[in-house]
């Protein structure tokens, strides 16, 4: 499968990294609103974080084991370096508000299990292949890691980390493949998912958990 065939369907403008990066820096700095601190930790300290997911990630992808095992073992990654509470109520977006505790809370879960698949699906496709972290630099509130995956047969093309510290600890928010924003693709995909529901958090949870 060549990796045109794979990007998402929310990539549909003539210059979409700098859609995609305008999209998801609008996203989180709204979520920036609630009063976060300052960033506690240092750009040598995001590089790490993201060194240890990527070396996670390329085990993973090069481990030989099957499918399922492997999304069980992204669905760990994603759960120890990625603040999913964030991710979740971004991608839920002003519907988060008016739900109860409760009902996020299964969002939350079901939407950890559903972006762990997703995701997980996608880093398959480097099977053979082995993700570098090249760099990284202060944005704003928070750091973006530079990396870039090689694969057999392909270009190399670039991946992007957005870490923080507003959950409490350092994690990842966001990931930018090839230009793609998973908070960006997300907000979309899920916004439309509830809109066929409408609105029924119920069953998009539901939903989630057999994607």
């Amino acid at each position: 499968m060549t990796r045109s065939s794979t990007r998402m369907q929310t990539l549909t403008a003539t210059d979409p990294r700098r859609r995609a990066l305008l999209a998801g820096g609008a996203v989180y700095a709204g979520l920036l609103l609630t009063g976060a601190p300052v960033m506690a930790f240092t750009v040598d300290q995001a590089r790490s974080l993201i060194d240890r997911a990527v070396g996670e990630v390329n085990a993973t992808i090069n481990s030989g084991k099957s499918e399922a095992a492997m999304l069980k073992d992204f669905e760990g990654i994603f759960t120890r370096y990625a603040d999913v509470p964030t991710i979740a109520r971004s991608a839920l977006g002003p519907a988060a508000r008016s739900i109860s505790p409760a009902q996020l809370s299964a969002f939350t879960e079901a939407f950890r299990g559903y972006i762990a698949r997703k995701y997980g699906r996608r880093f398959r496709e480097f099977i053979g292949g082995q993700i570098e972290v090249t760099g990284a630099q202060p944005l704003k509130s928070y750091y973006e890691v530079v990396s870039v995956a090689k694969l057999r047969g392909q270009s190399p093309f670039d991946l992007r980390w957005h870490v923080s510290d507003r959950s409490g600890k350092q994690q990842f928010f966001n990931i930018i493949i090839e230009g793609v924003n998973m908070l960006a693709a997300e907000r979309t995909e899920i916004g439309s998912m509830l809109d066929k529901r409408r609105g029924d958090i119920g069953a998009l949870v539901n939903d989630l958990k057999a994607i």
